[in-house]
């Protein structure tokens, strides 16, 4: 016991000399480059370096009162980890996470298309603090299972949960091949359990029909992967088959790779067209422009609702703005306008953040407003299948492809 606290003692003074002498660095290295420029930034960076050094201390005085009086078992790395993701967390930004090895490690795996787990989608109802459902994957075990869009997870294998575990939850939902995982939901003001066994899923994110009058029918379920190949492969498919309109069902999209979402963007408008403006935290815009000649030469109609995000409204807004004769049908996105930026650290754990913030080819705002659809259609609630008899925004889509 006591060789282990001395262990743990010595590991921790190292990481605590560590620390002080990268701030002692930083000061030094900071004043002479800001003092060389005379701008006015010394004060400021000499501020900085003492407030990490104020951090320093304070974790120094904190661990010596765990090693002093905590009667339970310490992990070093699970400390040291736990004030990175306290730290991050401290900027009150629900998009800006610490991701663990384990995490990064996911977060991969899922941007390339594949991974092992339930296959449902999840997002933070920050109003209610809920983590809802919005989506399951075509042919998942969620979606044999019986989950659906709108289900409010509040229990995983015994242990309740709510909007601030949201950042956690993916790993307790995944696991390896074969087991199995209990969620609780609420649907209806009622409580049902699903057990369901978490298996290895290859993600295909388009799903294309050929609806009536010779409406092609494309419904994008996330912008990862190679999601823009998928989806022109999809588009090239229907038009053989002789489409002479097109909706692209964006609904249930909590967003994903921006890039994806452009190339699609591209396909529609004419080479050149402004797709999108990002803006930094220094008020540097960058214009996003169509590099390839318009490809979808037809009318075409695009179905959002509320779990329409990120992504997602990129592309409404460009469908809305850029694309002539297109229309929006559905009801308002989500709101989430700003970009995070993925920094992959040393150790494979990774720092994702807030960098810009984006907004529509018309320079409109997104973040916390969303986009208002052409038409609005609020009487249904998309599930993630195709329902021709029920799905009255859909239905809407096909009218107004047959009058324009």
């Amino acid at each position: 016991m006591n060789s282990n606290k001395k262990q743990n003692n010595t590991i921790f003074k190292t990481i605590m000399t560590i620390i002080a002498t990268a701030i002692i660095t930083f000061v030094i290295t900071t004043v002479w480059i800001y003092g060389k420029g005379g701008n006015g930034s010394t004060e400021t960076a000499i501020g900085n370096a003492v407030k990490s050094n104020y951090l320093s201390a304070k974790l120094s005085a904190i661990r010596k009162k765990i090693d002093n009086e905590y009667i339970g078992n310490v992990n070093e790395n699970d400390l040291i980890e736990g004030a990175i993701k306290g730290y991050v967390e401290g900027l009150n930004d629900p998009y800006s996470e610490y991701l663990t090895v384990d995490e990064m490690a996911d977060f991969t795996e899922d941007t390339e298309g594949e991974y092992v787990g339930i296959g449902v989608y999840i997002t933070k109802d920050t109003k209610n603090n809920e983590i809802v459902v919005y989506g399951t994957m075509p042919n998942s075990p969620a979606q044999e299972a019986g989950l659906k869009t709108g289900d409010i997870i509040i229990n995983i294998d015994g242990e309740d949960c709510n909007g601030d575990d949201f950042d956690t939850i993916t790993n307790k939902i995944k696991g390896k091949e074969g087991t199995k995982v209990k969620i609780t939901i609420l649907r209806d003001n009622k409580e049902e359990v699903f057990e369901i066994e978490r298996k290895h899923i290859e993600v295909e994110h388009i799903i294309s029909n050929v609806l009536e009058n010779n409406i092609g029918y494309i419904y994008i379920s996330s912008f990862e992967g190679n999601v823009a190949k998928q989806f022109e492969e999809a588009y090239d498919d229907l038009a053989s088959k002789g489409i002479t309109s097109l909706i692209i069902d964006v609904r249930n999209n909590g967003g994903g790779i921006v890039d994806e979402c452009l190339d699609i963007g591209d396909l529609l408008t004419d080479k050149d067209k402004t797709l999108l403006i990002e803006r930094d935290k220094n008020g540097k815009e960058i214009v996003e422009k169509s590099k390839k000649d318009k490809k979808i030469n037809m009318k075409v109609a695009l179905l959002v609702n509320e779990y329409s995000a990120s992504a997602s409204e990129i592309l409404a807004g460009i469908v809305k703005e850029v694309v002539d004769g297109a229309v929006v049908i559905g009801n308002t996105t989500y709101g989430k306008g700003v970009i995070q930026t993925i920094y992959p650290l040393s150790d494979n754990s990774g720092l994702k953040i807030t960098t810009d913030e984006y907004f529509t080819p018309n320079h409109n705002e997104i973040n916390k407003i969303g986009i208002e659809p052409d038409i609005k259609v609020d009487d249904y609630t998309f599930t993630g299948s195709l329902d021709l008899e029920k799905d009255t925004q859909l239905k809407k889509a096909i009218e107004e492809l047959k009058n324009r």
